[in-house]
């Protein structure tokens, strides 16, 4: 995910490891917009050892850029999932307030079905709106089989609610808000990437386990292609 600072972008990269430790695993000048930035972020991260030899699991903010760069570098093959928030907040974006909340708790509810329940609910949602607000449905369409990546995979709850959006690089995105405050002017990308890194790498001191971590065993056999049966694992 990125963050702005005056006229300057920064882009982040966090990773979770098999302990649900979160680490900082690169951060780079620009949007997640800029194709050319995004891909060159990623190319880092195999540089430094993050490589594609393996699926992994990838929660971005939505870009089309940063999507099409996990291709470029990591292979098409590796599960990616868009945030729900920022989904919802793209199509709250283009309705009027009185359908707000309607939209959003037809939206909510869908996410907690499996895949095809969930996006056919959606897309019935989005017949529902496309006549008086087809800006809001189309953008309710956009991108809607990454939205439900996670219940594809077959993932628990408890690694859901944490693994659907970009809600784990909140904490590192707050801390350098709280630690940059009291900038009030960016003078260059130089002293944009100083101040980022330096309350990046504060922060991480305090970061914890994700939610669910317990669970992390599920996703790395999903993802090495072993079957689970988790109502056996329960019982």
């Amino acid at each position: 995910d990125g963050q702005q600072f005056g006229a300057h972008h920064v882009i982040g990269a966090i990773g979770i490891d098999a302990g649900g430790h979160k680490h900082t695993l690169g951060l780079y000048p620009g949007a997640t917009e800029n194709a050319t930035v995004a891909k060159v972020l990623l190319e880092d991260l195999v540089l430094r050892g993050i490589k594609p030899d393996r699926k992994r699991l990838f929660v971005i903010d939505g870009s089309k850029a940063l999507r099409a760069a996990i291709d470029a570098v990591y292979g098409s093959d590796n599960p990616v999932q868009r945030c729900r928030s920022h989904k919802i907040r793209n199509v709250m974006d283009h309705l009027p307030d009185e359908l707000k909340d309607q939209v959003k708790s037809v939206m909510r509810a869908s996410f907690r079905l499996d895949a095809k329940e969930g996006m056919a609910r959606l897309e019935r949602q989005a017949r529902w709106l496309e006549d008086e607000y087809p800006s809001a449905a189309a953008s309710l369409r956009e991108g809607l089989h990454e939205i439900f990546t996670v219940n594809r995979l077959g993932l628990p709850p408890s690694l859901r609610r944490c693994l659907c959006t970009t809600n784990i690089i909140d904490s590192p995105h707050a801390g350098v808000r709280m630690r940059t405050r009291r900038v009030s002017r960016w003078r260059d990308q130089n002293m944009v990437m100083y101040w980022v890194t330096t309350a990046v790498l504060s922060t991480e001191k305090n970061f914890r386990r994700i939610q669910g971590y317990r669970d992390l065993w599920i996703l790395e056999s999903v993802l090495d292609g072993k079957q689970i049966d988790l109502k056996e694992r329960v019982a």
